[in-house]
């Protein structure tokens, strides 16, 4: 029977890893079980220590999940001008048409301006958490200020200062209600 380095027996029970049979569903007999780590397996001790997502993850997934979100909000509204465009005596082809046209153009142009502000948005809060070196609400509310900021820059200062307020607000909301469904919604 093999042993491990530490001398334990390869079936006794350790909390930290699980067994694993590649060949368990097709009735091979085989005495092959891997033991698999049942935690996160990490390269560097350091990013064991940092329960959060990288600059990378959080760039993709708030680009893209604010892209998608863009995309739907806009192509219902592009669904709703194509039929509020329609006309009595259109056909069914030219029907389908508009509403493809209408929902595509309309789910584009919302998309690329959402998922813009979720990427500036990622990287603010990226920043943010590298500079103070701490992942929570004040973080995020710091980067939806300074994205609502950057976003409305270019219309003067009263329209950067309101939207960065806004902005924080909507962060600051989007997290404690993300706080209030871990902590009262079971999964």
């Amino acid at each position: 029977m093999a042993h491990h380095a530490t001398g334990g027996s390869d079936h006794e029970p350790d909390p930290n890893s699980r067994l694993y049979n590649p060949y368990a569903d097709l009735n091979i007999p085989t005495q092959t079980l891997y033991k698999l780590p049942t935690s996160p397996e990490f390269l560097f001790s350091e990013e064991s220590v940092h329960q959060r997502r990288s600059w990378g993850e959080n760039l993709t997934f708030y680009t893209g999940s604010a892209y998608l979100a863009g995309s739907v909000t806009g192509a219902g509204i592009g669904l709703v001008s194509a039929f509020k465009s329609m006309e009595q005596g259109d056909t069914l082809k030219l029907k389908i048409n508009r509403v493809l046209n209408s929902s595509g153009h309309s789910g584009r142009s919302w998309g690329n301006r959402v998922g813009i502000i979720g990427l500036i948005y990622a990287g603010m809060e990226s920043g943010v958490v590298a500079v103070t070196d701490r992942d929570d609400i004040w973080s995020s509310v710091a980067a939806g200020l300074g994205t609502g900021a950057v976003c409305r820059a270019a219309r003067g200062v009263r329209s950067a200062a309101v939207a960065g307020a806004l902005g924080g607000l909507a962060a600051g909301a989007a997290v404690a209600a993300k706080q209030a469904m871990k902590r009262y919604v079971p999964i």
